[in-house]
């Protein structure tokens, strides 16, 4: 892979730019402003935000500031956990669209299957959501439709009455953490797998060996690690604000890891953890 600009096809067939830019506890304000501005400046054209972030505006602001043609970003939020009714979905996401300034988004996400005030009712609760997103999506005001979060039982109870597949799950993926059996399902049915917090909880940075793998391809410990997710299938979403390490995230089409580097990365169970469970968080 030596394609900076690679895509991955979504079930609809629209393309999805292999990397993006994550947002998550990036304040809002002029750091976030600055963040996107600055990311799309370096090459980034797949910017990813929720309404928990709480800085959709300010993730707007710095679309508008890049001066970037709409058509050629891939803007993706997801919806809070206090929505999940149909009404709410609605009203919800038009506050999103006013909040980034846009006439539509590019991808919409469930952001969590079971939130802490549904949790006695959530498959109920995501099908009047998921009916509500059908709608937006056959509207046009959502090019595509996915969750995230979710876990098998959780996908197919929402298959039970869905009439438009999910096209993405966005799930906790990194080097040591790979939900396999997870990742088989949802490619089966025709999923892209988004990776949040590719580089892990950051105990990769003080490994020994994983060091001197990134010294041996000329990279830093970051590249490899968005390298390895590439070369999973996935895709990552990097989060920074920093410029230069937007760019050096961005810098991984140059190198290939090999079979036993990416069997190594894959195997590093104990430092990577497992990913949350969304059946048991309190919120």
């Amino acid at each position: 892979m030596k394609d900076p600009d690679m895509t991955y096809t979504l079930a609809n067939g629209i393309q999805i730019p292999a990397i993006g830019l994550g947002t998550w506890q990036t304040p809002d304000g002029e750091i976030a402003a600055n963040a996107v501005k600055d990311a799309i400046e370096v090459g980034y054209r797949h910017i990813d935000t929720a309404q928990a972030y709480g800085n959709e505006r300010s993730v707007g602001e710095g679309i508008r500031r890049s001066g970037i043609k709409r058509e050629e970003l891939f803007v993706t939020t997801k919806l809070t956990n206090d929505n999940h009714t149909y009404e709410l979905m609605m009203s919800s996401f038009e506050q999103s669209l006013k909040d980034l300034g846009l006439d539509y988004v590019d991808l919409f996400l469930i952001h969590w299957p079971n939130p802490l005030n549904f949790r006695d009712r959530w498959q109920k609760a995501n099908a009047e959501v998921w009916k509500a997103m059908e709608e937006l999506y056959k509207d046009g005001k959502i090019r595509a439709v996915g969750v995230s979060n979710f876990k098998q039982h959780h996908l197919e109870a929402l298959f039970d009455t869905a009439e438009i597949m999910p096209m993405v799950d966005q799930i906790r993926l990194c080097p040591g953490c790979t939900q396999d059996e997870l990742v088989r399902f949802a490619r089966k049915h025709g999923m892209i797998l988004e990776a949040y917090s590719p580089l892990g909880t950051g105990k990769v940075f003080d490994s020994v060996e994983v060091h001197g793998i990134a010294d041996k391809y000329g990279k830093s410990i970051a590249q490899v690690c968005l390298r390895w997710s590439l070369q999973m299938g996935f895709l990552p979403i990097p989060k920074s604000v920093n410029k230069e390490r937007m760019a050096a995230n961005k810098d991984v089409f140059d190198f290939e890891l090999s079979d036993d580097d990416m069997e190594y990365l894959t195997g590093l169970h104990e430092i990577a953890g497992g990913a949350p469970n969304p059946d048991n968080m309190p919120f």
